[in-house]
């Protein structure tokens, strides 16, 4: 079996080759809501592609809502309940999944409101962020990205996992304790193998992709 090959892309190309992947699935006009992750470690751009794939869908013609799992992580007394470098806590503990799929995927199942809460919790305040919900009319996306977001049969219509080697992870992770999290990621999810597209991040200037398979 050949490996994969990869070829050198720019984000702002990617972002547009993404958009355009998603508008000719699922036409704008339409009444399902589409739902993008983009799944990567916080050494990743994940938010900045995410920033970039809605520019792209907007210019399209898409209403667009980024959401980010930074914004539902848990309260302080639950995420450090095993102390504040708990690397299994801070793989399977610290975001709030269920407040996800109530507040953010919830709303969008066939027959939903549409209303999305963007945020639920800052983290460095550690008190509600009472933010106001977002309505997504039908056939906007969710753009939602953040770690660990595969492996939660959360129903995403397309996943991008930004693709860190060892060594990269390693030499750009301000927070080495959470190593061993992203490496049980690894073992346990195979996010390389789950997402739909693969995305290699070790140089954010340089990422490289194999393309759209078939």
């Amino acid at each position: 079996m050949s490996a994969t090959r990869y070829e050198a892309i720019t984000w702002e190309r990617l972002a547009e080759t993404l958009a355009g992947r998603l508008d000719a699935s699922a036409p704008a006009g339409g009444d399902a809501w589409l739902k993008v992750g983009i799944d990567g470690p916080p050494a990743a751009p994940g938010g900045e592609l995410a920033g970039l794939l809605a520019e792209a869908l907007r210019t399209r013609g898409r209403s667009v809502l980024v959401v980010g799992t930074a914004g539902f992580l848990r309260p302080a007394s639950l995420r450090y309940e095993y102390g504040k470098q708990d690397p299994d806590a801070y793989y399977d503990g610290w975001t709030d999944t269920g407040a996800l799929w109530r507040e953010v995927f919830g709303p969008l199942d066939p027959g939903g409101t549409g209303r999305v809460l963007p945020d639920l919790w800052d983290p460095v305040k550690d008190r509600a962020t009472r933010s106001p919900y977002v309505t997504l009319p039908p056939g906007g996306v969710l753009v939602l990205h953040g770690p660990f977001l595969l492996g939660h049969w959360f129903p995403f219509d397309l996943t991008v996992h930004l693709r860190l080697s060892a060594a990269a992870l390693a030499r750009r992770t301000e927070e080495a304790w959470t190593l061993p999290a992203f490496a049980r990621y690894e073992r346990e999810v195979d996010p390389g193998g789950a997402a739909d597209v693969v995305v290699r991040a070790d140089d954010p200037r340089h990422p490289a992709w194999p393309g759209f398979a078939g």
